[in-house]
């Protein structure tokens, strides 16, 4: 009997372990996303979001629609469904904060100095 219960509490421990990852699903922002801020002032409204996962670090770049310049993202911080990062535009830093619905759709908000515009994203599959 003794022998049994170290056995017994390691099975349920197992169980335990086994559950709580299950339930803690992390989605994977990595990819090119395509984005729509309608809100935004013209010329900023649309465009791809580039989210890279290289040497143990997350990194982001920005496209608007138009145009062919990328414009980086800086202190990129990813946590469970979130990921932001801050850009800087036309003199003005501009952050940018999104949450992952579920494996192809995320949003949030870009906030600058003027106020905060939502934002959509949609992963965008043919770059797979």
């Amino acid at each position: 009997m003794k022998k049994i219960i170290p056995f017994i509490l390691l099975f349920i421990y197992s169980l335990i372990t086994v559950s709580a990852q299950n339930v803690i699903e992390k989605k994977d922002p990595v990819g090119q996303w395509k984005f729509d801020a309608p809100f935004a002032p013209e010329g900023y409204t649309s465009g791809k979001i580039d989210v890279s996962y290289t040497d143990n670090k997350f990194s982001s770049a920005i496209t608007f629609t138009g145009s062919d310049y990328k414009i980086p993202g800086e202190k990129v911080m990813v946590e469970k469904d979130t990921i932001s990062f801050l850009i800087f535009v036309e003199g003005t830093d501009v952050t940018i904060t999104l949450k992952m619905e579920n494996d192809t759709i995320m949003a949030g908000k870009a906030v600058y100095s003027e106020g905060e515009i939502p934002l959509t994203l949609i992963r965008d599959q043919t770059n797979k």
